[in-house]
Parts: C-alpha cells; structure tokens; sequence
C-alpha cells in the first residue's frame, strides 16, 4: 500500500454514431470508480437501462472500502438490476430493456471488477496492452468451445446476441468479478462494443503512444466514425496515479467540446463534461433538474411524522444524483446525462427503494437526520414474476400429462390382426411405439398358422390388418383362412382360360358315368366366337353365362 492513496485520472467520451438516432450509452469516471454500460432495446429504453445503472453505481465513487470494494460493487450492481425490474412494472412499456456493465472501483491499491454483455475492458500494465474481458456473446461462446474462429466470429450473422446482460429477464444475473492489483502508470481503456470497428493493433496503437487522455478519447472516437461505425461509441481511459492536493482536476479536461454531427438531434452526442474546476451547483442542475426552494425532500422523507407522498419520489431521486454529482470531480457522458432530467427514467413514486436509496447514496451516518433505512421488498417483483412462471409451467405441464394419457386410452380400444409366434393373433393397441415403448399387445393368438395361409394372405398379415373391433378382427381372420376377403389377391387367384366368346361349349373327353355326380373333364377346348370375353367351363356338357370379375372376387 503506498503512503498516498492511488487514485484515477479519467477522460471519458460518447457518440450517438452515424446511423442512430439516440444514444444507449452511458459512462460515468471518477477518482475511484469508471462504468461504461451499453443499452439495448431500441425505442423500449436502452438509454433508460444504460443510465438508471450508471446513476444507481455513482455513489461508489469513494475511498475506504477496507478491501472489500468488490463485494461492494457486485451488490450494487445487482441492486441495479433490481431497479430494472421495477421501472418495468412502473412503465411495461420497457419491458425487454436491458444494458451491459463494464465497472472498475479503485481501493487502496486494488482494482475491483464486475463486467456483464459485451463492452470491453483493456490495459497497458508493463508495457503489455491486453483485454481483460470476455464477451458474453453467443459467437464468443462457439470460439471457447472450438466451434468457431475469431475471424468467423466477426462476420457471424449473430455476432452481436448476448447470452448475459443486465435487465427485467434474470432475477440474478451472473457478474464477471475479479481484483487486481493497482500500480501507478498503468492505464486502463473501457468500451461499449461501438469500438470494435477499429482494428486491435490501431486501438493499442493510441492507448500506448498518446499521452494525453483527453486527445486519447477523441483519437479513438474518430477513428471510430472514421471506420463507419453504425453504432453508438463510449469509452472512458484512466491513469492510475498517486493522488495529490495540487492535482484538483483531471490533466485535459480544460478544454473539452461536445461536438455533435451534421444534422444530429438534439439527443444526439450527449458529451457534457464537469471537473474539479467546474463543481458549481448551476451546472449540476443542469444535468438532473431543478429541485424546489425548500430543502431537499430526501432530507425530510425519514423525519418522523413525515407522510410518504408521491411528490416526494418523484424529484428524490434528482436530488440525490444532484448531490453525488456535485460533490465530487467527475465525467459524465451518454444518456446518463439527461435521462433522469428528462424523465425517462420513471420515478419509483412512494416506493421504499427510494427512501433506502437516498440512505445509502447520501452517506448519511447512523445517528443522522435520517433513520435506518426500512427493509424494502426489492425483489418482490422478481419472486411474483417465478410464482407466475412456476404456476404456468405447472399447468402447462399437466395438460401435457393428460394430453397424452388420453391420446393412450384411446390407442388401447383400437384392434388390428397380424403375427405372434407364428400364428394368427388379434392385438390390442395400434401397431406403432414411442422408443422403447410399445402401444400394442397381443390379446388373442388363434390356433391359425401363418404359413398355412396363401402367399398373398401372408403377405398382407405381414403389414397387420387393422380392425373396427373384436368381431371385426375375427371375421379378418375367418376370411384370410378362406383365401378371400381383403386378403385375396383380386384377379390372380381365378384360373380361367380366355375364350373369344361369352360363351364356351366344351367337349368332354370321357362320358359322364350314370351317378347323379357329373365328373369333370381334365381338358375343355373352348370354341372361339367373336367378342373374346374369357370364360370357363367347370362342367362338361354346361354352359356359363358370366364370370366372377375382379370386383366380385375382391368383395
């Protein structure tokens, strides 16, 4: 640990870019604490997701933590993904809203990290320049798992999907968190992903050879909407220094200018700067929003006898980013800046989150003006949200049960004849499975033998016969016996011989013996006529009139 403290020195840039309408970023650099977060939602409030967590994380910027400036930081940020949740049910509207988080608090000589989505976090430590975060990005995914190369990865089609960000979808999102050891001359680059249209070696390039921070922020946003960049552009650069009472303001802060492009909206680049030099309470005004004459209503809102208006929750918390802002040296940029003035950020009106947020951002000791914070259901919200999911996939879940069991039953009064053990026998069932399991069951095994049948009846058993029913299933089996039925091949089973005529006239070869019993004779050479229709003659001395057709034979 040194003999003074270490502390940051910061520049911090935003661009709306070149095709966006409004900015989604937002980033925030002080003497101990430097966030860039990237919203997402389009219209339905990535600038409201992105500033709500850099206005809830700017109270951390402080010394004397105590090491344990880590479990700090995840707290709060945790804390403001609670806040996400609740605005949603404020204004649903922003449902779907959600932002990344790229956060580092300096104590003493450590760095505490939280890092969530995609912005990056890069730095030049002993002359290596690296990234130090890794993108929660599907494509990233598909390059851990060997899937994927990093070339592919930035043409992917969905290079830009996230697997973990801030928002009203997890109750609990799972933080990047790390420490670090702090030494003075190292520098750090955070970035919202607009940057990644500079090629790597350019970014080194300017982080490592440009020695003002503020020309070093400028640099890398013109390279990036020289580079065409589509998307909104943040960044934030730190010096890690050994703090000192001389040093009051950030070395190339004097001269910053919001430049915006040609044509932009008002809402375009939001670059509006403060430093040590300019902490007057006209300018932080500006930024949050007039407040009323009187004294500040946080500072009444835990008085006892004080009633809990909505008037109160609605400027509160103006109030109190108007307070951090003012106390301390520090950049703001992005959406962060006129969001809350704006009111795109709703106000938690009588909710006791704000009560315990004006607590807790104004540092007010135990025996202050105001009382213990009141415990607040923070994630009631999120608890009611899981009981409504668990009770729809409960009833979902049962419907699939009883879908099925009644798609069973119904199977179970089908019938249809085929093979069991060599012989004819009715099954219960269809003649289909689920994997192993079978939707049949043998309910009868008659004493029929199979190869006992006709070929052709063998073959159709082979297929199984379905049946209307038992009795049904039993006259199938009475008729594969006889070699008829739907059994029977329909033309091939006659053997007629065709005749030119409808009629044929046979002549016997032997007489016919004085029995009743006339013997058929062994050959019958049919006599031709002229319309050619086969028939046959079965007597000797008869004459038939008409032949079974195929649609007789068939039945």
């Amino acid at each position: 640990m040194t003999e003074r403290p270490l502390v940051l020195r910061y520049a911090a840039r935003s661009h709306v870019g070149l095709v966006r309408a409004k900015n989604d970023d937002s980033a925030y650099a002080g003497k101990y604490l430097a966030v860039v977060a990237d919203g997402m939602g389009g219209h339905a409030g990535g600038d409201v997701a992105s500033a709500s967590t850099v206005l809830d994380l700017i109270h951390l910027d402080r010394d004397g933590y105590l090491g344990d400036a880590g479990t700090h930081l995840a707290d709060e940020i945790q804390t403001a993904n609670s806040l996400l949740s609740e605005l949603v049910h404020v204004n649903p509207k922003l449902a779907g809203m959600g932002t990344t988080v790229t956060a580092l608090l300096l104590s003493d000589d450590v760095l505490a990290y939280a890092h969530i989505g995609d912005s990056r976090a890069y730095r030049l430590k002993d002359g290596v320049f690296e990234q130090l975060s890794t993108d929660h990005t599907f494509v990233q995914r598909m390059i851990d798992e060997g899937r994927m190369t990093a070339a592919e990865a930035e043409v992917h089609p969905h290079k830009n999907v996230l697997m973990r960000v801030l928002g009203d979808v997890d109750a609990s999102p799972e933080l990047d968190l790390k420490t670090f050891d702090a030494s003075v001359g190292e520098r750090w680059l955070l970035c919202s992903d607009g940057l990644n249209f500079v090629r790597p070696e350019m970014i080194e390039d300017v982080v490592r050879n440009t020695r003002d921070l503020g020309h070093c922020a400028d640099t890398l946003i013109e390279l990036t909407l020289a580079a065409g960049s589509p998307d909104n552009v943040t960044v934030v650069v730190f010096d890690i220094v050994v703090d000192s009472p001389d040093d009051t303001s950030t070395a190339a802060l004097e001269t910053i200018t919001a430049v915006a492009p040609a044509g932009a909206e008002p809402d375009g680049p939001l670059e509006v700067k403060h430093d040590a030099g300019a902490r007057q309470g006209a300018n932080v005004t500006d930024l949050v929003g007039d407040l009323p004459d009187s004294e500040p209503d946080h500072e009444k809102a835990g008085e006892p006898g004080t009633e809990d208006t909505g008037d109160i929750g609605a400027h509160i918390r103006a109030a109190v980013v108007r307070h951090e802002l003012a106390s301390r040296p520090h950049e703001l940029v992005g959406a962060a800046v006129t969001a809350n003035a704006d009111g795109k950020i709703p106000a938690l009106a009588g909710h006791p989150a704000t009560r315990r947020a004006a607590t807790m951002l104004t540092h007010k000791p135990k025996g202050g003006d105001l009382p213990p914070a009141e415990p607040t259901p923070t994630g009631w919200f999120e608890r009611r949200r899981r009981l409504v999911l668990s009770v729809v996939g409960a009833a979902v879940l049962v419907a699939v049960i009883a879908a099925s069991w009644i798609s069973y039953a119904w199977t179970q009064t089908q019938y249809y004849v085929g093979v069991s053990n060599g012989h004819v026998a009715i099954f219960n069932g269809v003649s289909q499975s689920l994997g192993p399991i079978s939707l049949s069951h043998v309910y009868e095994q008659t004493a029929v033998v199979v190869t006992s049948l006709p070929e052709y009846s063998q073959q159709r058993l082979q297929q199984t016969l379905p049946a209307q029913g038992l009795p049904d299933a039993r006259q199938i089996i009475s008729d594969l016996q006889l070699g008829v039925g739907s059994s029977t091949p329909p033309c091939n089973f006659l053997t007629a011989t065709p005749t030119p005529t409808g009629t044929a006239t046979t002549k016997p070869t032997a007489k016919a013996t004085s029995t009743p019993k006339a013997t058929v004779a062994p050959k019958a050479t049919p006599k031709p006529t002229a319309t050619g229709k086969p028939t046959a003659a079965l007597v000797p001395g008869s004459t038939t009139t008409s032949t079974p057709t195929c649609t007789e034979a068939a039945r």
